[in-house]
C-alpha cells in the first residue's frame, strides 16, 4: 500500500456530488515549499493535489473552504490524459481516507484568523507541576 500525507490550503471551497449513490466530496489543497536556487535566491514551489473523499459523513463540507490549512492521508491515484493539443499529461490524485482541520482561512469578515487562540493563563503565571503542593505559594 501506498500512503500520501498532505499539509496545505485548500485552493477553493469543498465540492459535495453523488456519484452511483454515494456522496464524494472534492477539494484541492496546495502545498508550498521554500527553497534557496544555486544563486542563494529564496523560490516557492508550489503542488496541488486534487482530493476526493468517498464519504456518507459530509458534515465537514462546509468548513472546507478556501484558504483552510488541513491535513489529508490516504492513497494516491496518478491518473493519465489527453490534452486537446493530443500531447499527453497526468495529474495527482488523492483517495482521502482521513482529514483534519488545522487552521481557518484568514478572513477580516466575520472575525476568523489563523492566529492561535490564547492560553486562558497570563505567561508569567505560576503553574504547580504535578507533585508540586497547591497551598505553597511560589515566592
Amino acid at each position: 500500500m501506498i500512503k500520501l500525507q498532505i499539509i496545505g490550503n485548500l485552493g477553493k471551497d469543498c465540492v459535495v456530488n453523488t456519484v452511483n449513490g454515494k456522496s464524494v466530496m472534492n477539494f484541492t489543497v496546495a502545498h508550498t515549499e521554500k527553497f534557496k536556487d544555486a544563486q542563494g535566491n529564496q523560490k516557492d514551489r508550489t503542488t496541488w493535489v486534487d482530493c476526493a473523499y468517498w464519504s456518507d459523513r459530509t458534515g465537514v463540507a462546509p468548513y472546507l473552504k478556501k484558504g483552510t490549512q488541513v491535513y489529508a492521508e490516504g492513497t494516491p491515484e496518478v491518473r493519465t490524459f489527453q490534452r486537446q493539443d493530443g500531447t499527453a499529461g497526468a495529474s495527482l490524485t488523492l483517495r482521502v481516507l482521513s482529514i483534519q482541520l488545522l487552521g481557518s482561512a484568514n478572513r477580516s469578515e466575520g472575525g476568523q484568523t489563523n492566529e492561535p487562540a490564547s492560553s486562558s493563563a497570563p505567561a508569567n503565571s505560576y503553574i504547580p507541576s504535578a507533585g508540586e503542593p497547591v497551598d505553597d505559594l511560589p515566592f
